[in-house]
């Protein structure tokens, strides 16, 4: 890799650009964030906050060891801020009504079971399982991304998925 030496900053000839980076890695974090937020609509206003922190910050992050692990971590980290400022604001209610879920027998099968039983684990755990299983990232590359010991990142995915089977009606009796 060339880099040039431009008012002062270090920067690599053949960095991406960045509309060009988000074109090609856009969906992608897309879908890690439809996967954390659990709706479209939260994931695209989580990755519109990373990419927006980004950009002015674009040569910088150009000049990290791997770019898209750093703006993935931009993403968890908005998702997290974002979680953090909704949770403040939300009452608790006597009964929770979810009008998109389909009854049994109605298209209700095991993926929207599992769907949900993801959406209903604890934030840190579900951030970790995602990041493990649907993201197929490491251990210590998970720790990496959420700022926590490897050992905390195995005890999360380890609860995770055991929320999700007691949740699935899978038990090892």
């Amino acid at each position: 890799m060339q880099v040039l030496v431009q008012e002062g900053a270090r920067v690599a000839q053949d960095a991406p650009d960045f509309d060009t980076w988000v074109a090609a890695r856009g969906p992608g974090l897309l879908r890690l964030a439809y996967t954390l937020t659990g709706n479209r609509t939260d994931a695209e206003d989580v990755v519109q906050d990373a990419l927006a922190r980004a950009l002015p910050r674009w040569s910088r992050i150009t000049r990290a060891d791997d770019v898209d692990a750093y703006v993935r971590r931009m993403v968890v980290n908005a998702h997290t801020s974002w979680w953090r400022r909704w949770k403040r604001r939300e009452s608790p209610v006597a009964e929770l009504r979810d009008s998109t879920v389909d009854a049994p027998g109605e298209g209700f099968d095991d993926s929207r079971r599992l769907w949900l039983a993801c959406q209903a684990l604890p934030e840190v755990q579900r951030t970790a399982v995602v990041l493990r299983y649907y993201e197929q990232l490491e251990y210590a590359e998970i720790a990496e991304l959420t700022g926590v010991r490897e050992g905390s990142v195995r005890a999360r995915v380890s609860r995770g998925i055991a929320g999700l089977r007691e949740a699935m009606g899978e038990t090892d009796e």
